[in-house]
């Protein structure tokens, strides 16, 4: 198979419309996050420290060097852990939601793949899986107890 029909097949079956799909809800999500860790969360935490703002906190390696002129010789070499955890907070907040989406979606399947459960719509895969393991724990115990009858 060439690498065309490869990808042909790929974009055909869904995955790539799917990712696609993932990736600008993805960008769109972490827009979100970023004003939602720098615009709500970030000041009340900057109020809390004094009016410290994080963004700009960083720990100088080396200070930066100018000449008689005011032209930058050296510059400012610099560790920037304020935005280190505005990262850590945009990312435990993303964390946090998809982990809530997740769970939130594996409950409604479970409850969709229970074939006893009549309130959802049972998938047909599962609901004839279902049967036919109700038809073999049967099919168990018939033989179980013809067994037990000859001996």
């Amino acid at each position: 198979m060439s690498i065309l029909q490869e990808f042909k097949e790929f974009a055909i079956k869904g995955n790539m419309v799917d990712m696609a799909v993932g990736i600008i809800i993805g960008t769109a999500f972490n827009s979100v996050v970023n004003t939602l860790v720098q615009q709500v969360v970030m000041p009340p935490l900057s109020l809390m420290t004094n009016g410290i703002d994080f963004a700009n906190k960083k720990w100088i390696l080396r200070d930066s060097v100018a000449s008689a002129e005011g032209d930058l010789v050296i510059e400012e070499v610099a560790v920037g852990y304020g935005a280190l955890i505005e990262s850590l907070l945009d990312f435990l907040i993303i964390g946090l939601t998809i982990f809530v989406v997740v769970r939130f979606m594996n409950r409604f399947r479970k409850k969709a793949e229970n074939p006893e459960d009549k309130r959802e719509v049972t998938p047909k895969d599962i609901e004839l899986l279902a049967k036919m393991n109700h038809l073999m724990e049967e099919q168990n115990l018939l033989l179980k107890r013809n067994f037990s009858e000859r001996k």
